[in-house]
């Protein structure tokens, strides 16, 4: 029987069908050429749910019949499904620049933000999830999403009459949802099974169409489940430890139990955040199942393709587990593996052999990836000192953590204004591409045009806070004037500053009401008006966060300030869409080094937003005086409360004088100077470094190309290198402490200097391992130390069976900064992912 992909609209006749086909996929979410069609389909309901799937879902027989008796409707409906269709099959910058490499990569995360018409996500993982599958399909990358799809998601967030925060949990509809069941080749619902304490669990999947790029997501809200089964997949990140595990089984091994099922077999398999780790146990299953092969040698043929991104930024992120729960759940599961209980739980712990030492699901995804990486340059380095006890005896320096910094999806975050700017000023490919032209190109754009832009997009964020606050005024049961009031809140021409983020108290949303007096003068000052528009959430089960949305509603209550200060409630993608458009300027000061990258000031950056933020994340690297202003003095420290006085102290001082003289010290024309010079560079030079372009780019060229490349060479001839390389470590975890080195000799040889040392290896061949030099990093300033490989001459004379090893360079420091070491050496192995051992003198 054949099934209609689409059997869940009222039927359309063909002229219309292609609303169903454009409806279903994603793309429009960032590609607005069609915005108008839904409109003109359903007004009201496009402008309060900007979802076209729901749209079609609520149509009726009449609406239907009209819209099909409309020729010129039709018409547009099919001009444009062809330009959609035509910009899918395109040329794109993966097939130009690689299109020889055979690439397919799986991308794992627990939530995706790809809209506010899919609410899976809570913040900025997911809208990052969201902003890399865009781009893979913007670019041609072979991406695939895995996730979870939530019958509530995360919760919506009411303001209640005294300031506090509620929480609501309303149901996801999947029929009004833009997801369509994947089913197999009998029509039937694809379902996979997974094995939990007791009974066996039945999982669902989803399809959805993101452009070039498909996302499946799996639930358990299957009939065939117990009550509680079907509830695993009810919310995002609600709970407690055991429903989170829980979901992570489903996450991670349902996950790639589903890709087997479809046939999709990725080289690459990332994990975004350590909530898929158990990935990586279940594609070593399949190998096993397919090779025959133990687990040992299947976790190092699979290792070389998964890479694990870290967003974490201090140890106590992680998702750990108690060890009785985790042989609770997955005592059966390891017998499948063939290796004992306490094999799997060292996997997740520092300590291996400690049997009281909690599950760690980040710790697992290190050990079960080649390559691991940070979210910015600073959170690499966090990264590498909170991994080094993995890596006991190696420098942190060299701790197997490199960093590929966010970056967002310009234009799901661009404004209709900027988008016309930056097409005038750039083309209309330009997010497609390399973006190499992209500064020179818009560092074009004349002063009048950037304020004129400027002054387009205040009067379009006011209007629409305006109607958002009335809204939630009258939803919250406020009297009528209050209501009326919502309608004067805000200025135009008043400099508007912009704080949206989770609520919790790392981020320090409170830094800003250090001296709250000292803020209501600011805002309340008539010759340089200044507002602020605040929103936010905090986690149901983080009292402190809700009290700091309290102290904010408080503040912003006072009578003289209900005009200047706005906080809106339920923060979500439509909302930050909105605010990063038309805020001048937006503040972030999250306490360094805590904020692991942050995306949420990158947004404004193509909108012509300045940051005003704290030296972490992002901004540590991103920040230069001419493009924005800087909190702190880029160190870390240890007493909180005196810092953050100091931090408030710079951040006031900033705003009082800094800010304002930039945005209010005009010339004849009206015109800013200042501030138009630093929008301009803000958005010439640091909108293309931080955009999911180059983010994406950077992840296929760094980490998905050669890990692939790493994965089909373990892989081939069932695994036979992974098999050479189990060997090798044995061998090496038998020899290792019969290592020595002698006396390091150190002598100039002209302009340079030369050294020597003898060493001898035990049982070990040469070739097993590398004699190296090695120097601290010079400084402080490098994240790399320096690292020489000494070339082996010689045999050892007195005492035999060792090799002289000889090293010439450059006398550019002292010889007495250089130690010799011994460390593991085989041909394609990661080192020291795979094998930790080094021998000092």
């Amino acid at each position: 029987m054949a099934i209609s992909p689409y059997y869940l609209i009222p039927p359309l006749p063909e002229r219309l069908a292609g609303l169903a086909e454009m409806g279903l996929d994603m793309r429009w979410s960032w590609s607005h050429a069609s915005d108008a069609l839904w409109h003109h389909v359903d007004a009201e309901l496009w402008d309060l749910t900007r979802n076209p799937w729901l749209i079609l879902q609520s149509l009726s027989a009449a609406r239907v019949e009209a819209l099909a008796a409309d020729a010129s409707f039709t018409d547009l409906v099919s001009e444009h499904l062809a330009r959609h269709r035509k910009a899918l099959a395109g040329a794109n910058w993966f097939a130009k620049a690689h299109g020889k490499a055979p690439l397919s990569v799986a991308y794992f995360s627990m939530e995706f933000g790809l809209s506010e018409a899919l609410p899976i996500y809570s913040g900025g993982l997911g809208i990052l999830a969201g902003d890399h599958l865009k781009t893979a399909s913007d670019l041609g990358v072979p991406v695939i999403g895995v996730g979870l799809l939530y019958q509530q998601g995360y919760f919506r967030q009411v303001i209640n009459a005294g300031g506090a925060q509620e929480e609501f949990y309303p149901y996801n509809d999947p029929s009004q949802l833009p997801v369509l069941p994947v089913r197999n080749d009998q029509g039937e619902w694809l379902r996979v099974q997974l094995g939990l304490p007791g009974r066996d669990v039945w999982l669902r999947a989803w399809e959805v169409k993101v452009g070039r790029v498909k996302l499946y997501l799996l639930d358990s809200n299957d009939p065939a489940n117990g009550p509680a089964d079907q509830c695993i997949t009810t919310e995002l990140y609600g709970g407690g430890p055991e429903l989170r595990l829980q979901q992570e089984i489903v996450l991670g091994i349902g996950g790639w139990r589903l890709l087997c099922a479809l046939d999709i077999r990725p080289q690459v398999c990332h994990l975004n955040e350590g909530h898929a780790a158990l990935a990586v146990l279940e594609r070593a299953r399949c190998f096993m199942q397919d090779t025959g092969r133990p687990f040992e040698v299947a976790l190092a043929a699979t290792r070389a393709g998964n890479v694990f991104t870290t967003h974490t930024p201090v140890p106590a992120g992680f998702d750990r587990f108690p060890p009785g729960m985790v042989a609770q759940y997955l005592g059966a599961y390891v017998e499948r593996l063939g290796i004992p209980l306490e094999r799997l739980l060292g996997l997740g712990r520092q300590n291996p052999a400690d049997a009281a030492e909690p599950f760690n699901m980040a710790f697992l995804a290190v050990r079960g990836s080649a390559m691991v990486n940070g979210v910015s340059r600073l959170h690499g380095r966090v990264s590498r000192r909170i991994f080094q006890p993995l890596f006991a005896r190696w420098p942190q320096g060299e701790v197997p953590v490199t960093h590929v910094t966010n970056g967002v999806h310009m234009p799901s975050w661009d404004s209709a204004d900027a988008d016309k700017l930056w097409h005038d000023a750039c083309g209309k490919e330009r997010w497609l591409g390399t973006l190499d032209t992209l500064e020179a190109d818009f560092k074009s754009v004349p002063d009048e045009k950037l304020w004129e832009f400027r002054n387009a997009g205040a009067r379009q964020l006011v209007q629409y806070v305006r109607w958002r606050l009335a809204r939630q005024r009258e939803s919250a049961g406020a009297s009528r004037k209050d209501i009326v009031a919502a309608g004067s809140a805000l200025n135009p021409d008043a400099l508007t500053m912009g704080f949206a983020r989770r609520f919790a108290t790392y981020k320090r949303p409170n830094l800003l009401l250090h001296d709250p007096d000292r803020l209501a003068r600011l805002l309340r000052n008539s010759r340089r008006p200044v507002q602020l528009v605040v929103a936010g959430k905090a986690h149901p089960k983080d009292e402190a966060g809700k009290a700091l949305i309290q102290a904010w509603s408080d503040f912003i209550r006072r009578d003289e300030l209900n005009a200047r200060a706005v906080f809106l409630s339920d923060y979500d993608m439509v909302l930050a869409e909105r605010l990063v458009q038309g805020v001048d300027l937006w503040i972030n000061t999250p306490r360094r080094p805590w904020e692991a990258s942050g995306t949420s000031g990158m947004k404004v950056l193509v909108n012509g937003g300045i940051n005003l933020s704290a030296l972490d994340g992002w901004w540590a690297e991103a920040y230069r005086p001419e493009a924005g202003w800087a909190v702190g003095d880029g160190q870390e420290h240890d007493d909180e409360a005196a810092w953050d006085a100091r931090d408030a102290e710079q951040l006031y001082g900033l705003l009082e004088h800094d800010v304002l003289d930039a945005f209010y010290n005009r010339g004849g024309d009206g015109i800013p100077k200042a501030w138009v010079d630093r929008m301009r560079l803000s958005m010439a030079e640091l909108t293309p470094r931080f955009s999911s372009n180059r983010m994406v780019r950077q992840y296929v060229e760094r980490l998905y190309l050669p890990a692939a490349e790493a994965y089909e060479a373990r892989t081939a001839d069932g695994g036979a290198k992974a098999a050479a390389l189990c060997k090798w470590r044995s061998s090496l975890a038998a020899s290792w402490s019969r290592i020595r080195l002698g006396k390091l000799e150190v002598r100039q040889d002209g302009g340079g200097q030369a050294f020597r040392v003898p060493a001898w290896l035990g049982d070990l061949e040469p070739h097993a391992v590398a004699v190296q030099l090695y120097a601290e990093a010079r400084d402080g300033k490098q994240d790399q130390p320096e690292v020489h490989a000494m070339s082996r001459g010689e045999a050892t004379s007195d005492p035999p069976g060792g090799w002289v090893y000889e090293l010439r360079i450059p006398a550019d420091r002292r010889g007495g900064d250089y130690t010799p070491r011994v460390v593991p050496a085989f041909d394609g192995a990661f080192i020291p992912m795979e094998a930790d051992e080094i021998h000092w003198p």
